[in-house]
């Protein structure tokens, strides 16, 4: 019965979505002035109707009841209770309801907080948010339909995937789908505005606060992801290029281009065409990355679909949504004509660069991510671009974007001086240049790129907080009046500067782990040692263990250095007997200069247990990093003024120094 009353609010809420798009659309065409209250009623309908259906689904995996299709596939009685409910999205079907259940959670919150946006605007976008709803629903009920039955129903479950029984996965996923999904908000806006034939500055700070808040929820998904690859795939790494890991890289890219690009519209109402243009791409992005993983043309361990008619129906949602958009902003594009002038030297042409190589990057990773699908599609030739391809090629194009990181802080809006740039920033030149030696001295002379990424590091760090120290006069008024103007600076600004040492902060890890990392293999008994980076490892015993759903050999490290024993290391090797699947939990010791990471694999008979020993320099900074970064968009997103802009346009203030120089 529960599944049956799911499947019907379900049904329910695809309805609710289809009429409440069509007959905003009507009655915006009759000028009703009705209908605006309706769009509301309507966007709380669904998602009321999606929670209870979500719901359902969840109560159907905790109690484990088997007669349901998805959980007797994905579940199992002797499974963790936390597991049985992070299998709810641990699969297909389960995974689209919850992408779904946060559309609509983001239709229901522009619902309640953009009750002072222009009816018309805000209807339109509601329009658009069910036309999105709709498909998305109509995908699981026609293809996907979570609450299928199966007859008979099994005694038990095939369990979820070992793999994503894991604690990431109750966090990772629905936060990379907030990300996902938040840009749908930008995407309605954006949609609405080129129907109603208005995109000017107003606009940019209405949409903004969204954009930064899909933005952080994606940042924080993707770091969420790399640290569950880090810990729990074994393998030694937190980013493989792989085309899924790319699925998510590219939204994050456009969206970070497409924040920049509001904030040049929004102070100087200038290009226009290209911030609506970055919005529409964003999502669109969003939308490429889920046919990638549901379409089946894949296979990953996030990649749950198979069925090729589930790829052909959201290649068909793609070319609707994104095609309409598209051919939309064709028609009006011609109409975003920009009112502000700039000259080569100023903020806005530096942060026009900062699209462009934005832009550039992205198009690289889609191409090192689609090309190789292509190729294998219309030839029988398997190709394969990795890390090689984007070290050559994706690396270059954010060195080159990071130098103008603390550049583009600095320099005036409309009309610079590159003078007044040097005078700040030749201190944060000049300890980038000492970083860069001293790195390429002491740490590894032949790895040139852990070198000039310490120096890229130093310089965008040192050269934010010169940034801070210019906009408070530290140092050039009284040390009082310098505090007062830091707590006078917007939140906004703080989230700039938080935002940047953040990926400082990232650079340097990235920087740590890729170029001056160790690693050694080698089969070990019990006593054996290895020596790697000034650790003596020695592998002092290996215990089996059996728990409710796994059995597990438990190989005891000891790293010792000069003779003394430094830390004990534990790491697993764990069999599933119902999915018939074994998986590697790392052992790994976190350190602020660096992780000691090891991984023990079966016993091969006359040799011993393979293990594999890492050294990563500076990994958990990467972790520390994101956070940062994060925290920096969420400091933006919380910018009371910045928000009130965009309520209240008479009100906008001429901004003067320090504020104006952001």
């Amino acid at each position: 019965m529960i599944a049956e009353l799911g499947h019907f609010l379900l049904i329910l809420a695809f309805c609710v979505a289809v009429l409440q798009s069509g007959l905003t659309i009507a009655g915006l065409r009759a000028n009703d002035p009705a209908i605006f209250g309706f769009a509301r009623a309507g966007a709380l309908a669904q998602f009321g109707l999606i929670l209870v259906s979500f719901g359902c689904l969840t109560w159907l995996f905790a109690v484990s009841d088997f007669s349901v299709l998805v959980v007797a596939d994905n579940s199992h009685t002797d499974k963790p209770f936390l597991y049985k409910l992070t299998g709810v999205w641990g699969n297909h079907e389960g995974s689209m309801l919850l992408w779904c259940l946060i559309l609509t959670a983001y239709t229901a919150v522009l619902a309640y907080a953009g009750k002072a946006v222009a009816p018309k605007l805000i209807t339109l976008t509601f329009a658009v948010q069910s036309a999105i709803t709709a498909a998305f629903t109509a995908f699981l009920l026609f293809t996907s339909n979570p609450f299928a039955r199966l007859w008979p129903a099994p005694l038990n479950g095939n369990d979820l995937n070992p793999l994503l029984q894991d604690p990431g996965l109750a966090s990772h996923p629905p936060m990379l789908y907030a990300g996902y999904v938040g840009f749908s908000i930008t995407f309605s806006f954006a949609v609405a505005a080129l129907i109603e034939g208005r995109v000017d500055a107003r606009w940019a700070r209405i949409v903004r606060p969204w954009a930064l808040a899909a933005w952080t929820f994606l940042t924080i998904g993707i770091a969420l992801g790399a640290s569950w690859a880090y810990y729990e795939l074994g393998w030694g790494g937190w980013w493989a290029w792989d085309p899924v890991e790319n699925a998510s890289l590219m939204p994050w890219l456009a969206g970070t281009a497409f924040i920049h690009s509001l904030r040049v519209m929004e102070k100087r109402d200038t290009l226009k065409a290209w911030t609506v243009l970055l919005a529409l791409m964003s999502f669109s992005l969003s939308l490429v990355g889920t046919f990638l993983v549901r379409s089946g043309i894949i296979t990953s361990v996030h990649a749950f679909a198979v069925d090729p008619e589930r790829g052909v129906f959201i290649l068909l949602i793609l070319l609707v949504l994104i095609g309409g958009a598209l051919f939309l902003f064709g028609l009006r594009a011609a109409t975003l004509k920009p009112t502000g002038v700039f000259s080569p030297v100023s903020r806005e042409s530096s942060l026009l660069i900062n699209n462009i190589v934005f832009s550039v990057a992205c198009a690289v990773v889609l191409f090192g991510t689609f090309y190789p699908l292509f190729v294998t599609t219309v030839s029988d030739e398997t190709l394969t671009i990795g890390a090689p391809f984007y070290n050559a090629v994706f690396n270059p194009l954010m060195g080159a974007l990071f130098v103008l990181v603390p550049i583009s802080g600095l320099i005036a809006w409309k009309r610079g001086k590159l003078d007044r740039i040097w005078q700040t920033l030749w201190p944060a030149l000049a300890a980038s240049a000492a970083a860069l030696v001293i790195a390429f001295w002491l740490a590894d002379r032949e790895k040139l790129a852990g070198a000039l990424g310490t120096g890229l590091a130093v310089w965008v760090g040192v050269g934010v907080l010169l940034d801070l120290k210019s906009r408070i006069k530290l140092f050039e008024i009284d040390f009082s009046a310098s505090m007062a103007r830091a707590r006078n600076l917007p939140l906004g600004i703080w989230g700039m500067i938080v935002a940047h040492l953040g990926l400082a902060v990232a650079i340097i890890a990235i920087t740590g782990v890729s170029a001056w990392k160790h690693e050694t293999r080698a089969f070990m008994a019990e006593g054996d040692s290895v020596a790697l980076g000034g650790y003596v490892i020695t592998l002092t015993e290996v215990n089996q263990a059996r728990e409710a759903n796994y059995i597990a050999e438990i190989g005891r490290f000891e790293a010792s250095r000069n003779g003394e024993v430094v830390t004990d290391i534990m790491s697993e090797s764990r069999f599933y007997p119902v999915r018939g699947m074994g998986t590697t939990e790392a052992g790994i010791v976190g350190r602020i200069q660096g992780d000691l990471y090891v991984t023990i694999g079966e016993r091969v008979e006359g040799r011993g247990w393979p293990v594999h020993i890492y050294i990563y320099p500076l990994a958990i900074w990467l972790w520390i990093g994101s956070v940062i970064l994060a925290l920096g968009g969420l400091l933006s997103i919380l910018d009371r003024g910045r928000r009130s802009l965009g309520r209240n346009p008479a009100k906008t203030p001429v901004t003067t120094a320090p504020e104006a120089a952001e």
